[in-house]
């Protein structure tokens, strides 16, 4: 018989690490794209592999980035490269 307490207690120590890993992702990539010497096709290539990194971590939530993080690193890019002009 299995541990279901014991199941459920790993499942959480798994998704809390993906979590975590997560946060450490979107971290990096929010200090590449503030500091790192990038153009702006540049910048937005490295947002694109954060969500391919992210897609593997959480299958099925490409949508989920789109809506919550992407917003951010697009404000970020305006911040640092102003505009694009094909955005105003």
């Amino acid at each position: 018989m299995k541990d279901s307490k014991g199941e459920m207690t790993a499942a959480l120590a798994e998704e809390t690490r993906r979590m975590h890993r997560l946060r450490l992702l979107v971290d990096v990539t929010t200090i590449a794209v503030r500091e790192r010497p990038l153009s702006r096709a540049e910048a937005l290539e490295v947002i694109e592999h954060l969500r391919c990194h992210v897609v593997a971590l959480f299958p099925d939530k490409g949508e989920v980035f789109d809506l919550i993080y992407r917003p951010r690193f697009r404000r970020l890019i305006d911040e640092r490269f102003g505009k694009s002009p094909a955005e105003e």
